[in-house]
Protein backbone atom coordinates (compact mmCIF):
# COMPACT_ATOMS: atom_id res chain seq x y z
CA UNK A 1 0.00 0.00 0.00
CA UNK A 2 1.28 3.50 -0.65
CA UNK A 3 2.96 5.57 1.89
CA UNK A 4 3.77 8.54 0.92
CA UNK A 5 1.64 11.80 1.14
CA UNK A 6 -1.61 12.62 0.25
CA UNK A 7 -2.97 14.75 -3.08
CA UNK A 8 -5.77 16.53 -3.74
CA UNK A 9 -6.51 14.44 -7.05
CA UNK A 10 -10.70 14.52 -7.70
CA UNK A 11 -12.59 17.61 -8.02
CA UNK A 12 -15.86 18.29 -6.55
CA UNK A 13 -17.77 18.07 -9.30
CA UNK A 14 -15.87 14.99 -10.55
CA UNK A 15 -16.81 12.70 -7.42
CA UNK A 16 -20.78 14.26 -7.99
CA UNK A 17 -20.85 13.33 -11.15
CA UNK A 18 -19.40 9.81 -10.74
CA UNK A 19 -21.39 8.80 -8.52
CA UNK A 20 -24.55 10.28 -9.88
CA UNK A 21 -22.97 7.91 -13.19
CA UNK A 22 -22.59 4.69 -11.18
CA UNK A 23 -26.13 5.41 -9.36
CA UNK A 24 -27.88 6.03 -13.02
CA UNK A 25 -26.23 3.48 -14.72
CA UNK A 26 -27.02 0.60 -12.28
CA UNK A 27 -30.85 1.53 -12.81
CA UNK A 28 -30.62 2.19 -16.73
CA UNK A 29 -29.23 -1.77 -16.75
CA UNK A 30 -32.06 -3.36 -14.91
CA UNK A 31 -34.81 -1.12 -16.11
CA UNK A 32 -32.77 -1.38 -19.96
CA UNK A 33 -33.22 -5.43 -19.41
CA UNK A 34 -36.59 -4.83 -18.20
CA UNK A 35 -37.62 -2.84 -21.37
CA UNK A 36 -35.95 -5.53 -23.54
CA UNK A 37 -38.21 -8.21 -22.15
CA UNK A 38 -41.12 -6.50 -24.24
CA UNK A 39 -39.18 -7.73 -27.39
CA UNK A 40 -36.36 -9.80 -26.52
CA UNK A 41 -34.55 -10.09 -29.78
CA UNK A 42 -32.00 -7.37 -31.47
CA UNK A 43 -32.28 -6.76 -34.98
CA UNK A 44 -29.80 -5.12 -37.91
CA UNK A 45 -31.41 -2.95 -40.65
CA UNK A 46 -34.28 -0.81 -41.27
CA UNK A 47 -37.02 -3.12 -40.63
CA UNK A 48 -38.08 -5.64 -38.44
CA UNK A 49 -40.93 -8.67 -38.77
CA UNK A 50 -42.11 -11.74 -39.94
CA UNK A 51 -40.57 -11.15 -43.60
CA UNK A 52 -37.51 -10.15 -42.29
CA UNK A 53 -34.51 -12.56 -40.91
CA UNK A 54 -32.09 -10.05 -39.26
CA UNK A 55 -31.71 -10.88 -35.97
CA UNK A 56 -28.43 -11.47 -34.58
CA UNK A 57 -29.92 -12.14 -30.75
CA UNK A 58 -33.25 -13.68 -29.74
CA UNK A 59 -34.21 -15.14 -26.52
CA UNK A 60 -37.35 -17.11 -25.93
CA UNK A 61 -38.60 -20.41 -24.92
CA UNK A 62 -39.84 -23.58 -26.26
CA UNK A 63 -41.91 -26.70 -25.73
CA UNK A 64 -40.25 -29.49 -25.74
CA UNK A 65 -42.59 -32.19 -24.60
CA UNK A 66 -43.36 -31.64 -21.15
CA UNK A 67 -41.08 -29.37 -20.47
CA UNK A 68 -40.73 -24.95 -21.19
CA UNK A 69 -36.49 -24.64 -22.52
CA UNK A 70 -34.84 -21.68 -22.68
CA UNK A 71 -34.09 -20.94 -26.23
CA UNK A 72 -30.96 -18.38 -27.19
CA UNK A 73 -29.91 -17.95 -30.85
CA UNK A 74 -27.23 -15.92 -31.15
CA UNK A 75 -26.48 -15.16 -35.42
CA UNK A 76 -28.36 -18.09 -35.99
CA UNK A 77 -26.83 -20.83 -33.91
CA UNK A 78 -29.18 -21.63 -31.10
CA UNK A 79 -28.34 -22.73 -27.03
CA UNK A 80 -30.15 -23.99 -24.85
CA UNK A 81 -30.31 -21.35 -22.06
CA UNK A 82 -33.22 -23.00 -19.60
CA UNK A 83 -33.01 -21.51 -16.09
CA UNK A 84 -30.59 -18.39 -17.39
CA UNK A 85 -32.12 -16.82 -20.09
CA UNK A 86 -35.19 -17.79 -21.74
CA UNK A 87 -36.79 -19.66 -19.25
CA UNK A 88 -36.44 -18.64 -15.39
CA UNK A 89 -38.64 -20.36 -12.23
CA UNK A 90 -40.67 -22.86 -15.03
CA UNK A 91 -41.79 -19.63 -16.88
CA UNK A 92 -40.75 -18.20 -19.68
CA UNK A 93 -39.06 -15.01 -19.48
CA UNK A 94 -36.12 -13.76 -21.59
CA UNK A 95 -33.59 -11.81 -18.53
CA UNK A 96 -34.54 -13.35 -14.99
CA UNK A 97 -36.57 -11.13 -12.30
CA UNK A 98 -33.58 -10.74 -10.26
CA UNK A 99 -32.29 -9.26 -13.17
CA UNK A 100 -34.38 -6.49 -14.00
CA UNK A 101 -36.51 -3.35 -12.67
CA UNK A 102 -39.15 -3.61 -11.65
CA UNK A 103 -38.87 -7.18 -10.71
CA UNK A 104 -42.45 -8.19 -12.30
CA UNK A 105 -43.02 -7.58 -15.72
CA UNK A 106 -44.00 -4.32 -16.53
CA UNK A 107 -42.85 -2.41 -19.23
CA UNK A 108 -44.49 1.09 -18.45
CA UNK A 109 -42.66 1.09 -14.79
CA UNK A 110 -39.50 0.34 -16.86
CA UNK A 111 -39.52 3.06 -19.46
CA UNK A 112 -40.50 5.75 -16.43
CA UNK A 113 -37.13 4.56 -14.20
CA UNK A 114 -35.13 4.27 -17.61
CA UNK A 115 -35.98 7.61 -18.62
CA UNK A 116 -35.57 9.48 -15.45
CA UNK A 117 -32.06 7.87 -15.00
CA UNK A 118 -30.99 8.31 -18.55
CA UNK A 119 -32.19 12.49 -18.09
CA UNK A 120 -29.87 12.33 -14.87
CA UNK A 121 -27.05 10.78 -16.86
CA UNK A 122 -27.43 13.27 -19.63
CA UNK A 123 -27.41 16.40 -16.93
CA UNK A 124 -24.11 15.16 -15.34
CA UNK A 125 -22.22 14.06 -18.31
CA UNK A 126 -23.21 18.23 -20.26
CA UNK A 127 -22.49 19.52 -16.46
CA UNK A 128 -19.14 17.55 -16.49
CA UNK A 129 -18.36 18.20 -20.19
CA UNK A 130 -18.81 22.03 -19.77
CA UNK A 131 -17.01 22.76 -16.34
CA UNK A 132 -14.14 20.29 -17.16
CA UNK A 133 -13.53 21.62 -20.93
CA UNK A 134 -13.33 25.05 -18.61
CA UNK A 135 -11.08 24.04 -15.90
CA UNK A 136 -8.69 21.98 -18.32
CA UNK A 137 -9.52 18.64 -16.47
CA UNK A 138 -10.60 17.32 -19.63
CA UNK A 139 -7.48 17.31 -21.32
CA UNK A 140 -6.06 15.09 -18.13
CA UNK A 141 -7.84 12.47 -19.55
CA UNK A 142 -6.52 12.96 -23.10
CA UNK A 143 -3.94 10.64 -24.24
CA UNK A 144 -0.41 12.39 -25.54
CA UNK A 145 1.65 11.03 -27.36
CA UNK A 146 4.60 10.96 -24.73
CA UNK A 147 1.63 8.44 -22.97
CA UNK A 148 1.23 6.35 -26.11
CA UNK A 149 4.70 6.22 -26.39
CA UNK A 150 4.96 4.00 -22.51
CA UNK A 151 1.22 2.42 -22.92
CA UNK A 152 3.64 -1.14 -23.69
CA UNK A 153 5.31 -0.54 -20.19
CA UNK A 154 1.89 0.43 -18.14
CA UNK A 155 0.50 -2.93 -19.61
CA UNK A 156 3.18 -4.77 -18.75
CA UNK A 157 3.08 -3.22 -14.72
CA UNK A 158 -0.74 -3.79 -15.03
CA UNK A 159 0.14 -7.40 -15.63
CA UNK A 160 2.33 -8.04 -13.02
CA UNK A 161 -0.01 -6.50 -10.71
CA UNK A 162 2.52 -3.22 -10.50
CA UNK A 163 0.31 -0.09 -9.78
CA UNK A 164 2.05 3.50 -9.42
CA UNK A 165 0.31 5.82 -6.91
CA UNK A 166 0.69 9.04 -8.35
CA UNK A 167 -2.69 10.98 -7.92
CA UNK A 168 -2.53 11.38 -11.73
CA UNK A 169 -3.94 9.12 -14.67
CA UNK A 170 -1.86 6.54 -16.19
CA UNK A 171 -2.68 6.06 -19.98
CA UNK A 172 -4.64 2.97 -19.49
CA UNK A 173 -7.09 4.19 -17.16
CA UNK A 174 -6.54 7.74 -19.72
CA UNK A 175 -7.72 5.39 -22.66
CA UNK A 176 -10.02 3.50 -21.11
CA UNK A 177 -12.17 6.49 -18.80
CA UNK A 178 -11.51 8.72 -22.14
CA UNK A 179 -13.49 5.65 -24.33
CA UNK A 180 -16.10 5.65 -21.62
CA UNK A 181 -16.89 9.70 -21.41
CA UNK A 182 -16.07 10.84 -25.11
CA UNK A 183 -17.70 7.22 -26.91
CA UNK A 184 -19.66 5.43 -25.24
CA UNK A 185 -21.67 7.38 -22.94
CA UNK A 186 -22.73 9.98 -26.13
CA UNK A 187 -23.19 6.84 -28.09
CA UNK A 188 -26.04 5.36 -25.52
CA UNK A 189 -27.32 8.67 -25.49
CA UNK A 190 -27.66 9.07 -29.52
CA UNK A 191 -28.75 5.62 -29.92
CA UNK A 192 -31.51 6.33 -26.95
CA UNK A 193 -32.98 9.13 -28.33
CA UNK A 194 -33.21 7.44 -32.10
CA UNK A 195 -35.81 4.73 -30.33
CA UNK A 196 -37.67 7.99 -29.24
CA UNK A 197 -40.46 8.55 -31.77
CA UNK A 198 -40.85 12.21 -30.19
CA UNK A 199 -37.41 12.58 -31.57
CA UNK A 200 -37.43 11.56 -34.76
CA UNK A 201 -39.70 14.14 -35.72
CA UNK A 202 -37.20 16.92 -34.00
CA UNK A 203 -33.87 15.20 -35.72
CA UNK A 204 -35.00 12.15 -38.31
CA UNK A 205 -31.73 12.52 -39.75
CA UNK A 206 -30.45 10.62 -36.78
CA UNK A 207 -32.30 7.71 -37.90
CA UNK A 208 -30.56 7.23 -40.88
CA UNK A 209 -27.20 8.39 -38.67
CA UNK A 210 -27.78 4.74 -36.88
CA UNK A 211 -29.48 2.84 -40.40
CA UNK A 212 -32.71 2.84 -38.20
CA UNK A 213 -34.00 2.21 -35.32
CA UNK A 214 -33.53 -1.49 -34.51
CA UNK A 215 -29.77 -1.06 -35.41
CA UNK A 216 -30.18 1.75 -33.00
CA UNK A 217 -31.70 -0.44 -30.41
CA UNK A 218 -28.88 -3.17 -31.29
CA UNK A 219 -26.07 -0.81 -30.57
CA UNK A 220 -27.47 0.47 -27.86
CA UNK A 221 -27.95 -2.88 -26.26
CA UNK A 222 -23.98 -3.67 -27.53
CA UNK A 223 -22.65 -0.54 -25.80
CA UNK A 224 -24.51 -1.37 -22.64
CA UNK A 225 -22.68 -4.59 -22.46
CA UNK A 226 -19.25 -2.71 -23.05
CA UNK A 227 -20.26 -0.95 -20.16
CA UNK A 228 -20.87 -3.88 -17.80
CA UNK A 229 -17.14 -4.96 -19.26
CA UNK A 230 -15.89 -1.41 -18.37
CA UNK A 231 -17.39 -1.92 -15.01
CA UNK A 232 -16.10 -5.57 -14.16
CA UNK A 233 -12.06 -3.91 -14.80
CA UNK A 234 -12.68 -1.20 -13.23
CA UNK A 235 -14.27 -2.86 -10.09
CA UNK A 236 -11.04 -5.41 -10.19
CA UNK A 237 -8.42 -2.60 -10.82
CA UNK A 238 -9.90 -0.84 -7.44
CA UNK A 239 -9.48 -4.22 -5.58
CA UNK A 240 -6.08 -4.88 -6.80
CA UNK A 241 -4.89 -1.26 -6.95
CA UNK A 242 -6.36 -0.87 -3.26
CA UNK A 243 -9.99 -0.29 -2.39
CA UNK A 244 -9.59 1.89 0.71
CA UNK A 245 -7.21 4.56 -0.71
CA UNK A 246 -9.62 4.85 -4.32
CA UNK A 247 -13.17 5.23 -2.54
CA UNK A 248 -11.45 8.02 0.01
CA UNK A 249 -10.44 9.71 -3.24
CA UNK A 250 -13.87 9.58 -5.31
CA UNK A 251 -15.62 10.58 -1.60
CA UNK A 252 -13.47 12.87 -0.72
CA UNK A 253 -10.96 14.10 -3.33
CA UNK A 254 -7.53 12.95 -1.12
CA UNK A 255 -5.41 10.25 -2.70
CA UNK A 256 -2.90 8.89 -0.94
CA UNK A 257 0.46 8.35 -3.39
CA UNK A 258 3.17 6.20 -3.29
CA UNK A 259 6.70 7.43 -0.97
CA UNK A 260 9.15 9.47 -2.26
CA UNK A 261 12.19 8.13 -3.36
CA UNK A 262 15.48 8.84 -0.65
CA UNK A 263 18.81 9.77 -2.26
Amino acid sequence: MPQGPLVYSQKLLTRITHWVWAVSLFFLMLSGLQIFNAHPSLHIGQEVGFAYDNAILQIGAQQKGEALRGVTRVLGVEFDTTGVLGVSNGEARAIPAALTIPSYQSLATGRVIHFFFAWALVGALTLWLVVSGLNGHMRQLIPTLADLKALPQDIADHARLLFHHTGEYGVLQKLAYASVLFVALPLMILTGLSMSPGFNAAAPWLLDLFQGRQTARTIHFLTMLALIGFFAVHMAMILLAGPFNALRSITTGWYRTDEAPHD
